[in-house]
């Protein structure tokens, strides 16, 4: 008789609006079905679902999480740290969701547990941040960053992605500068910065096309976008329509560019947000693109 191949599945319980949670027997019941023994674990807070990849995901054939992208980033930190990558497989639950987005990844429950089960794995590209932590889709600072931590977990599930927006609103007349120096793979820049981000996904707080239009999950190169600080309204109004009316013109405080690994040299503690969740406070800061490291079922 054949070998049960075992299935972690993380559960976050508090992602989104519970979409999980009346479809759960089907979906463990299509586990079962495609010869899958399971092993469920409910996370209970931060960091919980790393610790259970860590505790449990070397004995399995494969690991899937349902939650939103901060717990798939958890789950991503879990694997990363394993002996060997566990493919990984992922059911959106989130209010936002967009690296699922990006792996076109469905949105219903069903679908992306039966892509997750019977998927096959693709390599794509994550993010190593100061060698100590990883995220699958973004890493970013300053303006906006802060919102999607901070946002109440229920404006999340009700609003979505309109919840990052309305919140940010509310911070545009406290934007803080970070006096850095930043340097990459070709380039360099010094100057005052409200915003940062580097990222790997087409998807950015549900608003696609803020980086580039042209994005490949596993070519080994982020997607760079730096703003520096505008001093008059003129400036400011120019990055809003730059950024969100797709403007294409050339703007001197929007930087756009990709590359292969960034370092980031501010003048005093800056707070990094990875995947949306808080990344910790740092001065310097190197991101590197590990190329395909991680395998997505889909």
């Amino acid at each position: 008789m054949a070998r049960k191949k075992r299935m972690l599945l993380i559960i976050n319980p508090k992602s989104g609006t519970g979409r999980l949670r009346p479809k759960l027997l089907d979906v463990l019941d299509l586990f079962t079905r495609e010869g899958y023994q399971v092993q469920a674990y409910v996370t209970q807070g931060a960091e919980d679902a790393r610790d259970a990849v860590v505790r449990y995901g070397a004995k399995m054939d494969r690991i899937v999480c349902s939650g939103g992208d901060g717990t798939l980033n958890e789950v991503l930190w879990g694997i990363m740290e394993l002996p060997k990558p566990v493919p990984l497989g992922y059911i959106p639950s989130g209010s936002t969701n967009d690296f699922a987005a990006s792996l076109q990844i469905p949105r219903q429950i069903l679908p992306a547990a039966k892509a997750a089960a019977e998927g096959e794995p693709h390599a794509v590209d994550i993010g190593s941040f100061c060698g100590e932590r990883y995220f699958a889709y973004v890493a970013g600072f300053g303006a906006f960053t802060e919102v999607s931590y901070l946002t109440p977990q229920d404006k999340k599930n009700v609003l979505g992605h309109q919840a990052y927006m309305l919140e940010g609103v509310r911070s545009l007349a406290s934007i803080k500068s970070y006096p850095m120096s930043v340097a990459w793979e070709g380039g360099q820049a010094e100057g005052e910065f409200i915003f940062g981000m580097v990222t790997n996904t087409i998807s950015v707080g549900g608003f696609k096309g803020l980086v580039n239009q042209k994005v490949a999950l596993d070519d080994g190169l982020f997607e760079v976008l730096l703003i520096r600080m505008p001093k008059t309204p003129l400036e400011f109004s120019n990055i809003v329509s730059g950024l969100f009316l797709r403007d294409e013109r050339e703007n001197e405080l929007v930087y756009k560019f990709k590359t292969p690994s960034i370092r980031f040299q501010a003048q005093e503690p800056v707070d990094w947000v990875l995947d949306g969740e808080f990344g910790g406070t740092k001065t310097e800061v190197f991101v590197e693109n590990l190329r395909r490291r991680l395998e997505i079922c889909r």
